[in-house]
């Protein structure tokens, strides 16, 4: 090859030509450190426990093959459209990243057929799976207090043609609305819905809710306090009787009925008190109130902004707030925050905060829309399902994977668009040596993103155990 110099003009160096070359490489290189990261945390024997029955043949890729190509297609997000297999199949440094042989890569036709397999009894795994994923990680982190957030998702699949369960939903578009019950980045449960169904829509939130309190207290701890944080969406005595049974905390926000801003007109100016907070300021008034439906009095926080962003509000311009609480009324929940050292939690200060807190939550839903696709590929209600919830898994190891390997380069709030860029799309060379195979990365890399690190944290991750 002959020597670069540079020509006059200080133009930088011409390339004259261009060859193929037989090496193999790959423009994905950090898909290698998510591969072994799977494989460290000891993953595949529960997928193969939970899903291998799906397989009727040896024909064809294992259960567990077929689930690693899924995380890393969405962890990869160069496209949403499953005919990108197809490409993949050509590209054998693509491989060899994700450790696979090219003969197993798969194609688009042998998704959908994975996909369309699935019915519901198999569907509802992906929920357990979530489940003691998201117990895995409270025993690890081990927190006092466990706080949780419920909230529908709009997907908005409004250019989808014919598709089962695209429907309408609140935010004037066709799609799905799943239900998600999340605990800070993660989303640990989740109902698969279609557009119309509201917040509330029958006994889901019930049942989800009874189910993962119960998982908690099970396996975790029996006496830990939990707190669970809801929009007026969800504003139902009956929820507020299960979440009062089940001995656990809520905040949930609470409609402006006339009657009620009567009450607060009338409320002198020595019954409020003030809260300040980062250049906001609000002013709340507390109370007890009964519905007409209600057989008991609840304690109920109306909140109205008074600056935001050091900025004063008009009147007129003021979104007033109106929260329902079970916190600081004498019940178990009380108990069990002040024996953890958190009995704080109880002041109304501290419940306007943690309503307000509820962006964190809403967050993890655009996490989740910037990590994968609102739109889903199929025609038909169950392969959507079953695509959502393969989605919801990747999305959950991908957050473990930032928190468990990617800390030192990348922070832990950092979005799916940021890793792919500073951590997944870099350039390496695979290379087989003295029967060992290589991966080879440029010294620049090697030392901007500690490489060395990152392999060493990929290769010794805490173990997924189930229970």
């Amino acid at each position: 090859m002959k020597k670069l110099t540079t020509i006059k003009n200080n133009f930088q160096p011409v390339i004259d030509t261009i060859k193929i070359t037989s090496d193999t490489l790959t423009g994905r290189g950090g898909l290698s450190l998510f591969v072994r990261y799977l494989r460290g945390i000891k993953l595949y024997p529960h997928l193969q426990r939970l899903f291998g029955s799906i397989r009727k043949s040896r024909k064809g890729q294992s259960i567990c093959e077929m689930f690693k190509q899924l995380f890393c297609f969405f962890l990869d997000g160069t496209s949403r459209h499953l005919v990108h297999f197809d490409a993949l199949q050509e590209d054998n440094g693509y491989a060899a990243a994700m450790e696979s042989d090219p003969e197993n890569l798969l194609s688009s036709h042998a998704v959908k057929r994975f996909f369309q397999v699935f019915s519901w009894p198999r569907i509802w795994l992906f929920r357990r799976l979530l489940q003691r994923l998201f117990l895995w990680r409270l025993k690890r982190e081990k927190p006092s207090v466990i706080l949780l957030g419920l909230d529908p998702m709009v997907m908005d699949n409004d250019e989808a043609q014919k598709r089962h369960g695209v429907q309408p939903t609140y935010r004037k578009v066709k799609g799905f609305m799943p239900l998600q019950l999340t605990w800070g980045r993660f989303v640990i449960d989740a109902v698969f819905r279609g557009g119309k169904k509201h917040s509330n829509h029958g006994d889901t939130v019930l049942k989800m809710v009874t189910h993962i309190v119960n998982l908690i207290r099970k396996n975790y701890h029996s006496n830990i306090p939990i707190v669970i944080r809801l929009d007026s969406g969800f504003f139902d005595q009956k929820i507020f009787e299960c979440f009062e049974k089940l001995q656990i905390g809520y905040i949930c926000g609470g409609k402006l009925y006339d009657d009620i801003k009567d009450y607060v007109s009338g409320s002198g100016d020595d019954l409020w008190n003030r809260l300040e907070k980062d250049g906001q300021a609000w002013n709340f008034l507390e109370f007890g109130d009964r519905r007409q439906s209600w057989d008991r009095f609840r304690r109920a926080i109306f909140c109205r902004p008074l600056m935001e962003d050091k900025q004063l509000l008009f009147e007129f311009a003021r979104p007033d707030t109106l929260l329902y609480t079970n916190l600081g009324m004498g019940q178990s929940i009380d108990q069990q925050l002040q024996k953890e050292g958190m009995g704080h939690l109880l002041e109304a200060t501290e419940v306007i905060r943690s309503y307000h807190s509820r962006g964190r939550d809403e967050l993890v839903h655009r996490a989740l829309k910037d990590f994968a696709s609102e739109t889903l590929p199929f025609k038909r209600f169950a392969p959507n399902a079953a695509f959502y919830y393969t989605m919801l898994v990747a999305f959950f190891l991908f957050e473990t994977f930032k928190e468990d390997v990617c800390q030192p380069v990348v922070p832990v709030i950092a979005y799916a668009t940021t890793i792919r860029r500073r951590i997944i799309d870099i350039a390496a060379k695979i290379v087989c040596h003295a029967g060992k195979i290589i991966l080879k990365v440029p010294e620049a890399i090697w030392k901007q993103l500690r490489i060395q690190e990152l392999w060493q944290k990929s290769g010794s991750p805490p173990s997924f155990v189930w229970g």
